[in-house]
């Protein structure tokens, strides 16, 4: 694809400058447009069901975990090779490791939006933000724009850091499910990703606290996202009225049938039921137990090439990542044994 001149609008007049950049068709762009909701299909139940649900590795030069529990580095598997079967099967190892990680992936990177919508759609049904930025027409592909002169993407407001755990758009009646990241543009050195898995942090917890934890649901609002788009902030575009949902803070895997806790500090607010001081105390204790849990995580250097699931990092150099995240079932109550796989 051609390179294309655009212009820097941010900064005063004077410093605005023409910049040919290889990525410009996919800069952000901010759309109105309003989606239907969908009925959700894992693809990991499709691969549950092959005579082989991990072939695809076999193509496979290396099999890295990256943790015992949480992370797997591929090498030598092209993503633009996957059939529809290798898809599936690829859907059901994240589902079972967390976290993917494959390098060398520029042919993926460089392909064009229709081609990221069609491997998005093969997952599920794409979700589209509600307030943040996309390449024009393209509403599915969710943006991450950074340079030394645009910080609206990575601000948190009266915040020493721009670093918070979180898990995406969990206000959703179905949030966000299997999700590709990858850079288009990086910087030399920094941005690097935490991953943290809730599976292993709930299995920490005594079985008698897990057990109040299964009776507990709680709320999670997107009205500070949508406040903070319409402040002018970031791109001042919020598609529909900030909604907001009651989930489990244990929630079940449909594919695998694993616990998790499901609560994050940028989400979720307050327990039902609960008085204030019951809400903060549980739900501190428990973005404390995951914050300090570093035994937990593990963290991803984005290198050319690339691709993975991810959270968000800091940098003063240009860094512009595309994110295609499919929808989840909506989540299901730690309580609910109806789903356990067979």
């Amino acid at each position: 694809m051609a390179n294309t001149t655009f212009v820097i609008q941010d900064g005063p007049e004077e410093e605005r400058k023409e910049e040919t950049y290889k990525y410009a068709h996919l800069l952000s762009h901010f759309s109105r447009d309003t989606y239907p909701p969908f009925e959700h299909v894992d693809p990991g139940l499709r691969a549950l069901k092959h005579a082989d649900p991990r072939a695809f590795l076999k193509a496979a030069t290396g099999v890295i975990e990256l943790t015992p529990n949480l992370g797997t580095e591929i090498c030598g598997i092209h993503l633009t090779a996957l059939d529809t079967d290798g898809r599936d099967q690829l859907a059901l190892e994240v589902t079972r490791r967390g976290l993917v990680v494959f390098r060398d992936q520029s042919d993926f990177i460089n392909q064009t939006p229709e081609a990221y919508l069609e491997w998005g759609r093969h997952l599920v049904q794409l979700l589209v933000h509600p307030t943040s930025s996309h390449p024009k027409d393209y509403p599915q592909i969710h943006l991450v724009y950074k340079d030394a002169k645009s910080t609206f993407n990575f601000e948190i407001e009266d915040s020493i850091t721009s670093i918070v755990w979180h898990s995406d758009v969990s206000y959703e009646l179905r949030p966000s499910g299997l999700t590709t990241f990858f850079l288009l543009s990086q910087p030399t050195t920094g941005g690097d990703t935490l991953f943290t898995l809730e599976v292993s942090a709930l299995k920490k917890l005594s079985p008698s606290f897990v057990a109040f934890l299964r009776t507990l649901s709680a709320v999670h609002p997107g009205v500070e996202q949508a406040n903070f788009s319409q402040s002018g902030k970031r791109g001042g575009v919020v598609r529909r009225e900030p909604v907001e949902r009651v989930h489990p803070l244990v929630r079940r895997h449909p594919v695998t049938g694993e616990e998790a806790l499901y609560v994050n500090k940028q989400f979720t607010k307050r327990i039902v039921g609960s008085k204030r001081e019951e809400s903060e105390a549980v739900l501190k204790f428990l973005y404390d137990h995951v914050d300090k849990s570093g035994d937990l995580r593990v963290r991803v250097k984005w290198e050319p090439g690339t691709s993975a699931i991810v959270d968000y990092g800091n940098s003063r150099q240009r860094r512009h990542g595309a994110r295609i995240t499919s929808q989840a079932e909506r989540p299901i109550p730690a309580s609910d044994s109806s789903v356990l796989p067979t």
